[in-house]
């Protein structure tokens, strides 16, 4: 790599980090101040979404959707995240952010691919990308509506059919068994199930 190229890297991992400190917007209408709960935190836990679910498609690229999962909110280092009431308000330049950051990867293209995949969601891996980024919101939802937050609780109500609104995006059949155990299970079950009295 030249100079220019390897700085340009440096530069983007940099960037990077803003997403540990650009905050969900859904705090706003959850009346949030989680710190915790922050662009980074939400990419990391889409990865894991996105890989188990390609991982158990036959026709899925497991480390292709876990890539598409990572890039997925990156531009929102400069774009912030724009939930439905912004985008009403506000045109974000994701196409633009997309370019420039691009031109800072080894191999732009590539990225930009991936990228572009995922707006159309049209191939397998960029319908359970999506399907990671619903199940994540899922998750955060039920963890604040487990501490008390009534915005949280309000918008897990579920339909007549028993269906929160995130469900209803779901793609896969793997996502929609999942939505139901997050429904049914306590974020807090996983440590207690490893709890020792001794």
């Amino acid at each position: 790599m030249t100079n220019e190229e390897v700085e340009g890297l440096v530069s983007l991992f940099c960037e990077s980090a803003a997403l540990k400190k650009t905050p969900r917007s859904h705090q706003i209408t959850l009346l949030s101040q989680d710190l915790s709960d922050n662009i980074a935190a939400h990419s990391f836990r889409t990865i894991l979404i996105g890989y188990s679910l390609a991982a158990d498609i036959e026709e899925a690229n497991a480390c292709k959707t876990a890539i598409m999962c990572l890039f997925h909110d990156l531009g929102e280092t400069r774009t912030g995240d724009q939930n439905w009431v912004h985008k009403t308000y506000v045109e974000a330049s994701e196409k633009k952010v997309r370019e420039e950051q691009a031109k800072k990867f080894p191999k732009p293209d590539e990225f930009k691919g991936f990228m572009q995949e995922y707006e159309e969601r049209k191939s397998v891996e960029a319908k359970i990308t999506k399907d990671a980024d619903c199940l994540e919101e899922l998750l955060t939802l039920r963890e604040y509506a487990l501490q008390g937050n009534e915005e949280a609780k309000r918008w897990l109500h579920f339909d007549r059919e028993g269906k929160t609104e995130l469900e209803k995006k779901l793609n896969t059949e793997l996502a929609k068994q999942l939505a139901k155990e997050i429904k049914r299970q306590k974020p807090s079950s996983w440590w207690r199930n490893l709890w020792s009295s001794t």
